[in-house]
């Protein structure tokens, strides 16, 4: 037997040595560890040999090669220095183990395990090291063994039938059972029990309950499904076995079933009338409660609803007062101002700005070189009167340089200059790493949000330019009062970063140029304060006017 495996071993490696080749050029110390790809299959009590490889194929004799379990040091066996190490060696492997050495010079090896047990079964990791280099492969063992022939045997009546018992040992892995008849049926019901011994083998009990009296012979098989072994034992059960019923016992035996289920019915029904009642006084009671939250949560909404709808009218009746100095609500300042359908132009662009097809976005044209000069491009729209405003969406403006607003028809846009009122910009924007307005000196503003949507609001008559961040309506600043002498253009300036910005649709937008509106069907104007505020931005409001956004009774505030 011990030749046969030690040939077994040596046709397994030599195939698949066969089966990989691999070219051998390239650095000695490297290769991969390979192992069977399927599990090997091994009988309890006889040996087994677990073989690896190296690829490219060389030499292992001079490596240190280890067989191991779960953990490196649970070592099954160690070959080093050309000789086997038993130091690290588990208990249960030593004196079992042993080098199958033939191929150790073509790459090569494999430990035979002698008289497999149970606890042989499941995975191994074979270990190759050659100087600071190593791999490893894993390989699965499964242990297989036939135990007893299966004993047969009848103990007895059981209920209408006769019970029959099998019973054996020995066996692993858990063996299935099977109950057949004389013509091969299959018994499905039946009882199944199983327990392994100190060496971790199993018995089985298998018990069934025969009611058919000519059945005649049953038979109880055992099937090993690793190694698909069967063991089968029949036995005869004669028809004097099977117990007599007699017609009384049947009879009463229906009778007492039929009036269970007929008690059973009643009980249930009645149960279910009773929850159904319960459900429905709940239902009831619970529509009820409900009724009554809805008309006080109707009754608290009519009430806050009237509450809000007063506390509006009061802050909107102040801001029409004095709506010029009450710069908190965009679309209420709307109301006042016209949409100005702004175009770009693209003969005042800068020649590093593009702009889109339509004539409403512009970004640079190439975002990664930027220009060393101030880059800024005109709207067509010049505004020679009139109350205008326009929004303008920045994108990616909080990580960018960028500035929007109006200026003078000709003033000086080349190279590196600087916005200022005094040089006929009204502007803001980002610069360096915040937000500021361009007066003389600048004015830095600290935004509670980031100015996504900007809105230019322009009262030429009133010399006004106001700014406001559009997705929440805030106040975000406004300059300081001017005499406009000539047209305004809009203006959009870009100095870094990859910022584009858009001039947005307005609904209920004017067609064609700005024209002056009569300013007769507005309230008498307010004039600014001297300095610019900013209410969105953390810049204070102009002393002695009231803010609609503050909590305060309508008395209070003067008509």
């Amino acid at each position: 037997m011990e030749d046969f495996c030690s040939h077994s071993v040596l046709c397994h490696l030599t195939c698949l040595l066969l089966l990989v080749q691999l070219p051998t050029a390239g650095s000695v110390e490297e290769f991969l560890v390979v192992g069977p790809s399927e599990p090997i299959v091994a009988v309890l009590g006889q040996d087994v040999a677990l073989p690896c490889r190296v690829s490219p194929t060389m030499s292992v004799e001079d490596m240190e090669l280890r067989w191991f379990r779960s953990k490196f040091s649970e070592a099954v066996f160690i070959y080093q220095n050309r000789q086997e190490q038993n130091e690290e060696q588990v208990a249960q492997y030593v004196g079992r183990t042993s080098l199958v050495r033939d191929l150790l010079t073509q790459g090569g090896a494999a430990v035979r395990i002698h008289k497999v047990q149970v606890a042989d079964n499941g995975l191994f990791t074979c270990f190759f090291r050659k100087g600071g280099f190593y791999e490893e492969a894993i390989l699965e063992l499964k242990v297989a063994g036939v135990g007893s022939a299966p004993a047969v045997r009848i103990t007895g009546p059981e209920e209408d039938g006769v019970r029959v018992v099998c019973t054996a040992s020995g066996w692993f892995p858990k063996p299935q059972v099977q109950w057949r008849d004389l013509r091969g049926g299959k018994f499905l019901a039946f009882s199944e029990a199983h327990a392994q011994d100190a060496e971790g083998l199993f018995s089985v009990e298998a018990t069934l309950v025969v009611r058919d009296s000519s059945v005649g012979n049953v038979t109880c098989s055992l099937l090993n499904p690793v190694l698909g072994q069967e063991k089968a034992m029949a036995i005869f059960i004669p028809a004097p076995f099977f117990p007599q019923a007699s017609p009384w016992k049947l009879a009463f035996q229906v009778s007492l079933t039929v009036l269970m289920i007929l008690l059973l019915g009643a009980g249930c029904y009645t149960r279910r009338e009773h929850a159904t009642k319960l459900q429905e006084v709940a239902k009831k009671k619970r529509l009820c409660l409900d009724k009554e939250q809805d008309q006080r949560e109707q009754e608290e909404a009519r009430k806050e609803i009237g509450e809000l709808q007063a506390q509006l009218a009061w802050r909107k009746s102040v801001y029409l007062a004095a709506w010029r100095k009450a710069q908190l609500y965009a679309d209420w300042r709307k109301e006042k101002f016209q949409a100005c359908p702004v175009t770009l132009d693209p003969g005042s662009a800068h020649s590093d700005l593009v702009i889109s097809h339509e004539m409403k976005s512009v970004a640079w044209k190439d975002c990664n070189n930027p220009s060393s000069d101030i880059c800024s491009v005109l709207g067509f729209e010049s505004i020679a009167a009139g109350r205008w405003y326009w929004e303008v969406e920045v994108r990616n403006g909080d990580r960018s340089e960028w500035a929007l607003g109006v200026c003078r028809e000709g003033v000086n846009r080349k190279g590196w200059y600087v916005e200022s009122p005094d040089r006929g910009f009204w502007v803001l924007g980002r610069f360096g790493s915040g937000y500021c307005a361009r007066t003389n000196p600048k004015t830095e503003l600290s935004c509670r949000q980031v100015p996504h949507k900007v809105g230019v609001f322009l009262d030429h008559e009133e010399g006004d330019v106001s700014f406001y961040n559009m997705t929440d309506g805030s106040h975000i600043f406004s300059f300081p009062q001017a005499s406009f002498s000539g047209a305004l253009f809009p203006y959009f300036m870009f100095i870094s970063g990859d910022v584009s910005m858009t001039v947005c649709s307005t609904a209920g937008g004017s067609e064609g140029l700005p024209v002056p509106l009569n300013s007769s069907s507005l309230e008498e104007p307010v004039s600014l304060p001297e300095e610019g505020f900013c209410s969105g931005c953390g810049a204070d409001a102009p002393p002695g006017v009231q803010s609609p956004l503050l909590p305060c009774s309508p008395g209070a505030a003067s008509p």
